[in-house]
């Protein structure tokens, strides 16, 4: 019995001494941990990686927020070059076209993802963004000196050439991002128009993504750029107008003025029944604002890729 009240004894003072330095380590330890937090919040913010790898790379450095994010940023490069092999084979059906337009030139690129809930993330737009971006600085790049109607068309091996201002290469920009989103995603295709001072560009894309509006682009499942001379009144009006005809009826061909429409079949686009009032042809609206349409491009997310992408 003695013996049993010794062991008590003995018990109760250690549970004192252990719930003494519990106290003392929290006390000492809380502002450490406040300031861990913040830096972590601070640094996920920043690179949109997991907690668990911003965590990670805070403690490898020793809590230098600079050296953590660059250490983030070549581990998912070599994370992203290792799934972009892996994940190579992988139909991509999905993903954004996208459209800057602006001084006398526009470009219209696509680039494709594995599913729409990759579309509409933040970091894919971002991607696309870069994107027309880097077309668009390679069409100034070769207008320079030049005068003229320029059009021209980049697969995706020409895009992959592309460099961003910041001198990453669109490759290495794609590699990243399969590196933080997990899915394939891959370049598709560009254009790139410029004109000349009295001619106009009109755009319209269907169905539009958030990202990009504040910068002049313009992101969407369906993309159209309609080139054309004159016009009486709102000349942006006017081209959106056509640019979002170019899209709902998808002409494959400008056709003539004087061409009889051959119904509903029609792939020319100025027989075809103007989208906006049926009761006219293009070519009749034309007349009528005085303009005059010389080209068209329209874009849609998937096509070429097999019955299926659709």
């Amino acid at each position: 019995m003695a013996l049993y009240s010794v062991l008590r004894s003995i018990r109760r003072d250690l549970n004192k001494v252990c719930f003494s330095q519990r106290v003392q380590s929290v006390h000492t330890t809380c502002p450490l941990l406040a300031a861990e937090k913040a830096l972590l919040v601070k640094l996920r913010k920043s690179t949109g990686y997991t907690f668990i790898n911003c965590k990670k790379a805070l403690e490898k450095f020793d809590n230098d927020i600079k050296q953590a994010e660059s250490w983030l940023h070549e581990q998912a490069q070599k994370e992203g070059w290792s799934k972009a092999t892996r994940l190579e084979g992988r139909r991509a059906r999905e993903g954004l076209i996208g459209q800057l337009v602006g001084d006398g030139a526009a470009v219209m690129v696509e680039v494709n993802c594995e599913t729409d809930f990759v579309a509409r993330n933040e970091r894919f737009q971002e991607l696309v963004r870069d994107v027309a971006f880097a077309a668009m600085a390679h069409h100034r790049r070769k207008a320079e000196g030049q005068s003229g109607y320029a059009k021209h068309s980049l697969s995706a091996e020409d895009l992959s050439t592309l460099s961003v201002c910041e001198g990453a290469r669109l490759t290495d920009l794609v590699a990243l991002t399969i590196g933080r989103l997990g899915e394939n995603i891959s370049l598709k295709r560009a254009l790139t128009l410029g004109v000349p001072a009295d001619w106009h560009i009109g755009s319209y894309v269907h169905g539009p993504a958030g990202a990009g509006g504040a910068l002049g682009m313009a992101m969407g499942r369906y993309g159209a750029l309609v080139v054309f001379r004159g016009g009486r009144g709102d000349a942006g009006a006017l081209g959106r107008q056509l640019a979002q005809h170019v899209v709902g009826e998808a002409p494959v061909s400008l056709g003539n003025a004087d061409d009889l429409p051959c119904g509903e079949a029609e792939t020319r686009l100025l027989p075809q029944s103007f989208l906006a009032d049926p009761t006219r042809t293009v070519a009749q609206l034309l007349a009528e604002e005085g303009a005059r349409v010389l080209d068209f491009a329209r874009f849609q997310c998937g096509e070429g890729n097999g019955p299926e992408e659709q």
